[in-house]
Order: structure tokens, then sequence, then C-alpha cells
């Protein structure tokens, strides 16, 4: 089909629509009832004729195939969620130093532990801001030392409790957290 200055034009997949003003090879330029001009190609647009809208890149079968498409009601289902991943923990942050910065040449084991207990803080408080229930910090055995200034973190906050992580998923390098909401954060 062929399209005219002047022709009244919809514009597919959107709520746009309006009277073509220039043609410039593929590229037609509508303005819409607000005065605004927009341009499109050819195969964006589809021509007003009477009632109908007719448009040259789709037979006849393929825009009914389309409206059908649209019009039908498809019952929208929400994704089915197994009882065991029903309480898993909806955020996980691992405190592992290499995951945290690009290279720890440099860094001492006191600016370590400062990064990593300042990512910490920064999801925790994240978490709590998103309101987001549960949260696992994983920091590895090692010699324990991130893992009590953690509960020395967590002690500092009075709506939340904290507790080794799942042993089967995480070992013992884990600890989630578990936010209570409407408490104030701070004592």
């Amino acid at each position: 089909m062929s399209f005219k200055i002047g022709d009244y034009v919809y514009v597919l997949d959107e709520a746009i629509s309006g009277e073509i003003i220039k043609i410039n090879n593929s590229e037609i330029t509508i303005e819409d009832q607000d005065g605004f001009e927009m341009s499109f190609t050819a195969n964006e647009i589809v021509k007003k004729e009477g009632d109908s809208l007719k448009k040259s890149a789709f037979s006849t079968k393929s825009i009914n195939q389309v409206l059908n498409e649209k019009e039908s009601n498809k019952k929208r289902t929400q994704p089915r969620v197994k009882p065991k991943e029903r309480f898993q923990p909806t955020m996980e942050v691992d405190l592992h130093i290499h995951q945290l910065v690009k290279s720890e040449k440099h860094l001492t084991s006191h600016d370590k532990k400062l990064i990593q207990l300042d990512t910490a803080k920064h999801k925790l408080e994240f978490a709590m801001q998103k309101k987001i229930q549960k949260i696992v910090f994983i920091h590895g055995v090692g010699e324990g030392t991130l893992k009590l200034e953690l509960e020395y973190l967590f002690k500092r906050y009075n709506n939340l409790k904290f507790y080794d992580a799942d042993y089967k998923k995480y070992g013992q390098g884990a600890t989630e957290v578990y936010i209570y909401q409407n408490v104030k954060p701070f004592d």
C-alpha cells in the first residue's frame, strides 16, 4: 500500500496516530493530534481507510492472526515455587575479597577486612531499604575473624537475628540474617 501526504495513519504497537505531513524515501513523518512530529518507516504504520485498517505488508489472514493474538484472553500464571525454595534467602552476598576487588596485592589484611565489613554493612542497609527479609553473607571458614566482626556488626541492629546458614548449601562459611520488618533499625 502506498502512502501519500494527508493520509491518516496509526502506528503499530504504539498508541500514536496522526496525519502524514512528509515522505522522504522510506521515512514517513506524521503529526499527531498534539502537533508533535514523529518519523517512522512504512512497515511501522497502518493507513486508516474507512472503518478498517489495512497494511500492504500483511495479508488479510495475518492481520486476523495478529488481532486474535492481541485479543485472546491468556490466563497469566504465577511461577511455581517449590516448598524447599520458598524459605530460601532472597539475597546472597559473597564477602570473599577476590569477589570484591580487582586486585588484592597492595591491600593489608586490615584493609581487606574493612572492605568486607563496609560491603556487608552496605548490603545489609540495602536489604532493609528494599524490604528484603533474608540475606546470606558468605564469609568462608578461615580463622573466623570476619565471622566475629560480622556478628559484632549485626548486634548493632535491633531489627534482625542472625544464625549459621544452611549447612548443606554453604557449609560452615556463611551466616544468614533475618530482617524483621516494621522495627526501627538502630537502638
